[in-house]
């Protein structure tokens, strides 16, 4: 059996539903992905600062708008290991007013960042494709390529608590979403994935633990009563 972990399968995963995601996570949160993408980059402040801005797992790029508000003099970076996904980006980005982002084609556990580079990272909506020796990595490598006293966001869709909520949420992420994926994509299995992922992430908590132990000073953001959570803070001093 396939690991969905592991980074090629993760990789094809996205290439395959690159068309569609944007559309398709708009609906898989009912339409809050967008408010949710503005207040947990809200959660940095603004800063007119000339600043190091990272997206990581950037997708098609629909932080950076939001990005260039919050941070209208920063140099903005954006990474991921999807090749569609950064084609697709840098196509969007001619057509896209105000400041430009460097697209990077990596993936964030093996990549070729400077340490201490950058005062801000954001990440939406990734979290849940890493499984908890991941997270570790992740957060070594948030730790590393972040400036002391440097913030970061992050941001995931995720199991909300109260049974009634989960339940309708389940069902639409289990059995509704293939089905619209189906009708976008021809193939339900890439969507059915999803909650795949979602069921197993859970929740930001444990991704709360694992970045504090690694001298990042983080607390746990939940939003619309637990549909999405994160963690947002700073690289200790």
């Amino acid at each position: 059996m396939e690991d969905i972990y592991e980074s090629d399968y993760v990789k094809r995963l996205f290439d395959s539903m690159s068309d569609s995601y944007e559309r398709m996570n708009y609906i898989t949160s009912f339409g809050f992905s967008i408010r949710w993408r503005k207040q947990f980059i809200r959660a940095l402040g603004h800063n007119t600062a000339d600043i190091q801005a990272i997206d990581l797992l950037s997708g098609l790029g629909e932080n950076w708008t939001i990005l260039a508000t919050q941070f209208p003099n920063a140099h903005f970076t954006a990474l991921d290991f999807s090749k569609r996904m950064c084609a697709l980006s840098q196509q969007k980005q001619v057509n896209r007013p105000g400041r430009k982002f460097v697209i990077l084609h990596q993936d964030i556990l093996k990549n070729s960042l400077t340490a201490n580079q950058y005062d801000i990272i954001t990440c939406a909506y990734g979290l849940k494709t890493f499984n908890k020796e991941q997270l570790g990595r992740l957060a070594a490598e948030v730790y590393r390529i972040l400036k002391p006293g440097g913030k970061s966001s992050f941001i995931e869709v995720s199991k909300p608590r109260n049974k009634l909520l989960l339940f309708t949420y389940r069902l639409y992420l289990k059995h509704v979403i293939p089905r619209l994926g189906k009708l976008f994509l021809g193939n339900p299995e890439d969507y059915r994935m999803l909650w795949t992922y979602t069921e197993n992430f859970g929740d930001a908590s444990v991704v709360k633990e694992i970045f504090q132990s690694h001298q990042l000073a983080v607390r746990f953001d939940s939003y619309f009563f637990g549909c999405a959570t994160g963690i947002s803070g700073t690289k200790m001093v």
